[in-house]
């Protein structure tokens, strides 16, 4: 036996060990669900709800950089005390989330969480690979998959449920999107630091510190710029100076990767790997569209179909049942064939078929947009699974603990890109199309009418004052509740709009993803080792 290998468990040992990498991995299932029918509400009760895509984004880009580091270090510390370490972090980040006052104070904390979350998912796949042989790998894959469909399940109906009461147990119903992680994070940590027995294979690395320092240079001011470009003028001195900042951190990173060589984030002999570049490029652009659906889906049915957040939570329920089905469908056929790439075209070509449809069919009734967004989960479960199985067959079995987590690194960073760029055009679309329907009724007697001083006041007249102003304030949308319908309509019809070409935009991307997994050459499962 090599120094690389470890004896093979038993299968009480796997199951033990299982059991807790199942609760670590619902912790972070559960947290994104979650959030899917809550981020309105959350949102709009900060006053903020243009810059939501920091409170995601923030997320994504800790998580995203960390996946990387946990990767690394777990090889070198073992998976156990890593993922130990994670759980924490994520525990204590989501009871700050809890207590946030702002939207900036949110965003802060949810890089807490994306800390420990980081590690959650890709570790829990790496001890898998060293417990298992590549087939029987897939059944528990799969089992991970059914852990994200109950926390798809859970997640969308509890966020909404949360959202939707005005308080509990004292305190706001929202808070408890974030509070409901802290007594799972415990038991968690109880299970693992119980259950988890299986040795690892300790590999002797270099971290690569500068790596991670640079790339978050690289990234951040991209994420600035996509937020706040089209308010500071794309060629004004600001967004220049940002740009040059980005390109300056992505410049370093290169370098510091080719210097650091093995032992780098993005190790360049990897990437050497013709198989192993292009499913990495699938993958970034199928997380474009995954992430993109999670934010935006729930924002459409709440603000453009009109629905409660809870009533949101339950119509997301099908697209959440439908991702482990996917998942599910696609593992016998993986074991029995061996092939995966036209199981993963097949994927994404369902989802950007699905985003393609949200976009061209405004008008269409809710339950037809129940089913696409049902259809949408089935794509994404099956480029989930199918994707993660073409990443882990492209390496050696020692390189597993990088692979794993390079698979989660360029799906998340596709999410922290899709995610930035999707909300910038939502929004900025949006208040070009609201302002240009409210100009078409101003002036006229049932603009004069509906925005009386005696049927709309508060929130409603501040909000109308800056529609005559030329400015359409977005940050909370709740006050769509409070306007006269006829002053309402201009904003959803508006924001309807803007929906549309983003949806159009995300299903184009996709349909690259598909064309790019023609070319892919790999070995089949059957002949992995």
């Amino acid at each position: 036996m090599s120094s690389t290998e470890v004896a093979a468990p038993s299968q009480r040992t796997v199951n033990a060990v299982f059991l807790g990498l199942s609760l670590g991995v619902f912790l972070a299932a559960l947290d994104g669900m979650i959030m899917m029918s809550a981020l309105r509400t959350v949102a709009d009760e900060l006053g903020g709800l243009t810059q939501q895509a920091w409170a995601t984004t923030s997320y994504l880009v800790t998580m995203t950089v960390s996946t990387l580091l946990y990767g690394k270090l777990s090889d070198i510390f073992g998976r156990k005390r890593l993922y130990l370490i994670a759980i924490c972090i994520f525990t204590v980040g989501s009871l700050s989330c809890a207590l946030a006052q702002s939207m900036y104070q949110l965003a802060l904390f949810r890089c807490v969480q994306g800390l420990g979350a980081g590690g959650l998912f890709p570790l829990a796949l790496a001890v898998i690979a060293d417990m298992l042989p590549h087939p029987r790998r897939i059944g528990y894959h799969a089992r991970l998959g059914a852990i994200f469909g109950v926390a798809g399940v859970a997640g969308p109906v509890l966020g909404g449920l949360f959202a939707g009461a005005e308080s509990l147990l004292g305190v706001d119903g929202w808070r408890w999107v974030f509070l409901v992680n802290v007594p799972v994070g415990l038991a968690a940590l109880a299970v693992v630091a119980v259950a988890f027995t299986v040795d690892s294979p300790r590999i002797a690395h270099r971290v690569d510190w500068w790596g991670a320092t640079t790339l978050v240079v690289g990234i951040v001011p991209l994420l600035i710029l996509a937020e706040q470009g089209r308010d500071w003028g794309w060629s004004s001195p600001t967004t220049l100076s940002t740009a040059g900042v980005s390109l300056i951190g992505l410049l370093l990173f290169v370098g510091v990767e080719r210097a650091m060589g093995d032992e780098a984030l993005l190790a360049p002999r990897l990437f050497r790997r013709p198989a192993f570049a292009l499913v990495n490029v699938i993958n970034f652009l199928g997380g474009i569209g995954m992430f993109a659906g999670m934010a935006l889906i729930p924002l459409y049915l709440q603000i453009v179909r009109g629905l409660s957040a809870s009533a949101a939570g339950f119509l997301l329920l099908p697209q959440a049942i439908a991702m482990p089905v996917g998942a599910l469908l696609c593992g016998p056929l993986l074991a029995r064939t061996g092939r995966f790439t036209g199981l993963l075209a097949g994927g994404l070509t369902i989802m950007a078929a699905c985003f393609l449809a949200l976009g061209l069919t405004e008008s269409a009734a809710l339950w037809q947009t129940t089913a696409l967004v049902t259809m949408l989960g089935l794509g994404t479960g099956v480029y989930f699974q199918v994707v993660l199985t073409a990443m882990q067959n492209s390496v050696d079995r020692t390189e597993m603990g990088v692979a794993s987590s390079l698979a989660g690194f360029s799906r998340q960073l596709g999410g922290v890109v899709g995610t930035a760029v999707t909300i910038s055009m939502l929004f900025g679309l949006g208040a070009q199309r609201i302002a240009a329907e409210f100009h078409a009724l101003l002036g006229s007697a049932e603009f004069a009418a509906a925005s009386n001083a005696d049927r709309t006041d508060g929130a409603a007249a501040e909000f109308l004052a800056g529609v005559r102003s030329g400015e359409v304030d977005l940050d909370d949308t709740s006050v769509l509740t409070e306007l006269d319908p006829l002053l309402a309509q201009p904003v959803v019809d508006g924001l309807g709009g803007a929906f549309a070409v983003v949806f159009v935009s995300v299903g184009v991307v996709l349909s690259l993803a598909v064309l790019l997994t023609l070319p892919i050459r790999t070995r089949s499962l059957q002949s992995a080792r």
